[in-house]
């Protein structure tokens, strides 16, 4: 069975303009809108995700929030994390809207982790 392969990295933002702003200008690359509150960056084998949350109420935390692990075997993914213990995981495989098979789980330490089907991976256009 071959390793999760981290291939996305979200950060969540107060301000989804500015932190386009920034990074575009810290990585001299102006990235892409890939959805109204999500614009990713290639780095190099892994996806910069900066996401402004829906709920304008919601306070972002600081750090990174998401890890996205890109596997062979979904379903093999998901019976094993959940025999791995405590945490918060979701009950089915689920299709994102932009075609993405996954789940996501909380590990006991509160840190999300998001599992995708290897061959459904998004990284922009």
């Amino acid at each position: 069975m071959a390793t999760p392969r981290l291939f996305r990295l979200a950060i969540p933002v107060d301000d989804i303009e500015a932190a386009v702003a920034f990074y575009g200008a810290a990585f001299g690359e102006p990235g892409e809108r890939v959805w109204r509150n999500r614009h990713y960056f290639h780095c190099g084998e892994v996806v910069l995700a900066v996401v402004e949350p829906a709920e304008k109420d919601f306070r972002p935390p600081s750090e990174p929030r998401i890890l996205y692990f890109a596997v062979d075997d979904l379903p093999a993914a998901h019976s094993r994390v959940r025999a791995a213990g405590p945490g918060r995981i979701d009950e089915e495989i689920t299709e994102q809207p932009w075609g993405e098979r996954s789940f996501y789980v909380e590990d006991p330490f509160g840190t999300r982790l998001c599992f995708v089907d290897a061959t459904s991976t998004y990284t922009g256009t």
